[in-house]
């Protein structure tokens, strides 16, 4: 490893951190039953619902592994799965009651990181680093 490594590195380095930190912010709140891998799935639901195929695509998992996991957050009382309304024949996985209060908790961690960058970085750099993200999504975020 390098003293100096490359920016898609030093992002993913972030990222890293903040998955750890709100796994161990949903485990102070009592939540030990949601795994790594289903928070990655949870954080791609859409409001309105997902289909089981989207999120595999997103989550760039086989769909028997996002079945899986859906599976286990479903049970877990965090998922529910109601038919498509545009599709008789297709399921959308959407958030329950809970899988809603355990985002509320996600949300309330990410905003404390991201207000101790704000803080280490200064407002400016802070809303300069988010819109340059928010330009790189352009060309890297084949879902937004």
């Amino acid at each position: 490893m390098t003293d100096d490594p490359g920016t898609a590195v030093l992002m993913f380095i972030a990222h890293r951190d903040v998955e750890t930190r709100v796994m161990a912010a949903l485990a102070a709140a009592g939540v030990t039953d949601v795994t790594l891998a289903q928070s990655r799935l949870l954080q791609r639901l859409s409001p309105a619902g997902t289909r089981l195929t989207e999120l595999a695509d997103q989550a760039r998992v086989t769909k028997q592994t996002a079945g899986a996991l859906i599976d286990q957050l479903e049970r877990s009382g965090y998922v529910v799965r109601r038919p498509d309304p545009s599709d008789a024949r297709a399921r959308l996985v959407t958030l329950s009651e809970k899988g809603a209060t355990l985002c509320r908790v996600v949300a309330d961690e990410v905003g404390r990181i991201e207000g101790q960058w704000r803080e280490h970085l200064g407002a400016r750099s802070f809303d300069a680093l988010r819109t340059a993200l928010l330009s790189l999504r352009e060309i890297t975020d084949p879902y937004r």
